[in-house]
């Protein structure tokens, strides 16, 4: 690899800025001060920035707990980002794993890993989200069969997957889906004649959100983690 190509891999400095540093003298390889910005770096050299050792970021794995009012998006609009909750370098190569709805709160993950995301959000993998809805009207008496045999949402040409509904009181209902069609829960229960009031997922696959996250706090997910949801194909 370049070595500036390295040093806007490795650090917030673009390209160009990058050159800069270089020809600043600030930029030592193995001891020795390199200002070429095509000088090629190989494996086992150590790179330092004004003796700052450097290294390449590599994928990452983050797990969020989403607070109502962000958008899963990488620019703020209408809403900021959820990429705004995290403090950390180079935000711009990360995308959400799915998404969900700006007053949808919960379990979202986030990566820069293209692969790993299209293992969880492919139906072909069937990866559980479990979503909690409380609604503004009682659940319908057959709402469990509805949602289990599949629903021809409006707009749609396929029916949805088969889905698990369980009751947690007459206004508050667990749902597990295995698809991210766009507001697929809300659409699902506005079938039965229903309002979801609030949405929150708790978990995806067998990663569950728990209690060591408050709204807005992130954490890296374990190897263990992140291997779990390739180990369940």
């Amino acid at each position: 690899m370049r070595l500036d190509k390295f040093l806007s891999e490795s650090t917030d400095l673009s390209r160009s800025e990058a050159r800069k540093v270089l020809k600043s003298g600030g930029i030592t390889v193995n001891g020795e001060v390199v200002n070429k910005g095509t000088h090629v770096i190989q494996e086992g050299d150590g790179v330092m920035w004004e003796d700052e050792p450097l290294a390449l970021i590599g994928l990452r794995y983050i797990m969020l707990n989403k607070p109502a009012g962000y958008e899963c998006s990488l620019k703020n609009s209408a809403y900021p980002s959820v990429m705004t909750l995290l403090d950390i370098e180079k935000r711009d190569r990360l995308h959400t794993v799915g998404r969900l709805d700006v007053d949808t709160t919960g379990l979202i993950l986030i990566t820069d890993d293209g692969q790993w995301t299209h293992r969880i959000i492919s139906p072909r993998h069937q990866c559980d989200k479990v979503y909690v809805a409380t609604l503004a009207e009682p659940l319908a008496d057959n709402a469990e069969e509805v949602f289990q045999a599949g629903i021809l949402l409006n707009g749609e040409d396929t029916p949805t997957l088969p889905a698990l509904l369980e009751r947690i009181d007459e206004r508050t209902a667990r749902l597990t889906i295995q698809e991210g069609r766009y507001h697929q829960v809300k659409r699902m229960f506005a079938y039965l004649g229903n309002l979801v009031l609030t949405l929150h997922r708790e978990r995806i696959g067998q990663l569950s959100l728990g209690d060591d996250l408050e709204l807005g706090e992130s954490r890296y997910l374990t190897p263990e983690e992140v291997h779990a949801f390739v180990a369940e194909d």
